[in-house]
């Protein structure tokens, strides 16, 4: 059963310049994908080896203002709908993405392309601000490949990052949601928390410096760290899956989140871009 999503999100720039690399196909190929063409009202259309099915252009524009985006986007033989919506927020902006036809049952068997479209959308977006605040963006995932490897510099001490990553109230923090840590051979990494009940394994661990997690069907996650010029270096890696079917909504869901991680230690201050329910704009 499908079901509509909804991402907010508060944005480093005003409306207006969101809107531009919403809609400059120059600044979509920074951030969003490998080809865009953009002519408006008439033409909105992104593809290449980091769009899910990107072979070639499958959107349609269906209507575009000073605030609104809205187009159709067929994947997987099904015509999805994608709406951006912009408001004021001080200096920033907030934006609300809306897709139609996601669906976590698809998300977790990897049955269907459109199941990526969550941790599609939250890596988009992380890159986005990353793109408009005017830092380095994350690897973006490679849908044509099944090598899933990145890195990233954070600019911050190699003890603290490791704290951040293995201890569960400050990765639980900018991940955004509950996780349960047991950073040691043979402890548990649990989503959701260790109540939540199942959990992954942690294995390979080198104290201070990496770890392997596995998460069984979607492989083992790695990552490793290293100083770099008074900065830290995170290097991850996922492997040990079905190449026929890569875990690539897993590994997106991954990757975005190191975008919190590294503004949770290089802002001040910092509160995460992700708006929730429960948290006021």
């Amino acid at each position: 059963m499908t079901e509509p999503m909804t991402i907010r999100a508060r944005l480093a720039a005003p409306v207006a310049t969101v809107r531009r690399a919403l809609t400059d196909p120059a600044e979509l190929r920074v951030w969003l994908a490998e080809h865009a063409e953009v002519e408006l009202p008439r033409r909105y259309e992104f593809w290449g080896r980091y769009t899910p099915e990107g072979d070639a252009p499958h959107q349609r524009l269906l209507h575009v203002d000073d605030r609104t985006l809205r187009f159709t986007w067929t994947l997987d033989g099904v015509e999805t709908t994608t709406e951006f919506e912009l408001e004021p927020d001080g200096d920033g902006t907030i934006l609300t993405l809306r897709q139609s036809h996601f669906s976590f049952e698809e998300a977790m068997s990897g049955s269907s392309i459109r199941g990526v479209l969550q941790t599609y959308w939250y890596l988009a977006l992380a890159n986005l601000n990353d793109h408009l605040d005017g830092r380095p963006l994350l690897p973006r995932t490679d849908f044509t490949s099944a090598d899933l490897r990145g890195e990233l510099l954070i600019d911050a001490p190699m003890d603290k990052v490791w704290t951040s990553l293995t201890d569960s109230e400050q990765a639980g923090a900018w991940f955004g949601y509950p996780i349960g840590i047991e950073p040691w051979e043979g402890g548990r990494y649990a989503m959701g928390g260790f109540d939540a009940g199942q959990a992954a394994k942690v294995f390979d661990v080198t104290p201070g410096r990496g770890l392997s997690i596995d998460w069984g069907p979607t492989g083992v996650t790695s990552w490793e760290l290293d100083e770099s010029e008074g900065r830290t270096k995170l290097t991850f890696v996922q492997s040990g899956f079905d190449e026929g079917n890569p875990p690539y909504g897993a590994w997106t869901g991954i990757v975005s989140g190191f975008a919190e991680l590294r503004r949770f230690h290089e802002v001040p201050d910092w509160r995460p871009i992700w708006l929730t329910d429960d948290v006021p704009a």
